[in-house]
């Protein structure tokens, strides 16, 4: 399995609803911006591969799983973790956790498949061979 990326995100008080709980579509927020520091790490940063490559990538299909609610002021741990790479789409696991001292706690958890497209047709087109070389 490719290596565990890790970001961390204070819930602040426009992620929560009026009891002070993370909305729950805020999670695909969370998910999205570790995905992108994720690829940021990787030396990737999406704006220039679309600028030197003509592609971008786009969610195609997210399955989550809530388990525990974040609260406002909460640090959590949102991970993005490779699970399978295609010619035309790449597969993550994601995950946010709250950390409890040296208690992890696991509150949301889903899955994530992120394609490929040409950014001006929106069509379906392989990731350059160059990209997939860089992905562990």
């Amino acid at each position: 399995m490719a290596e565990l990326f890790v970001h961390p995100i204070r819930i602040y008080w426009e992620d929560t609803d009026a009891g002070g709980i993370v909305f729950y579509a805020n999670y695909l927020k969370f998910f999205e911006r570790a995905r992108t520091e994720w690829l940021r790490h990787l030396g990737l940063e999406q704006q220039h591969l679309r600028e030197t490559t003509g592609g971008m990538f786009v969610v195609t299909h997210t399955s989550l799983r809530y388990l525990l609610p974040a609260r406002l002021d909460d640090v959590i741990h949102v991970s993005a973790q490779l699970e399978d790479k295609g010619r035309a789409s790449l597969s993550l696991m994601q995950q946010a956790s709250r950390q409890d001292g040296a208690t992890s706690t696991l509150l949301c958890e889903g899955s994530i498949r992120i394609g490929w497209v040409d950014a001006a047709s929106m069509r379906p087109a392989r990731i350059p061979t160059s990209l997939l070389d860089l992905l562990p």
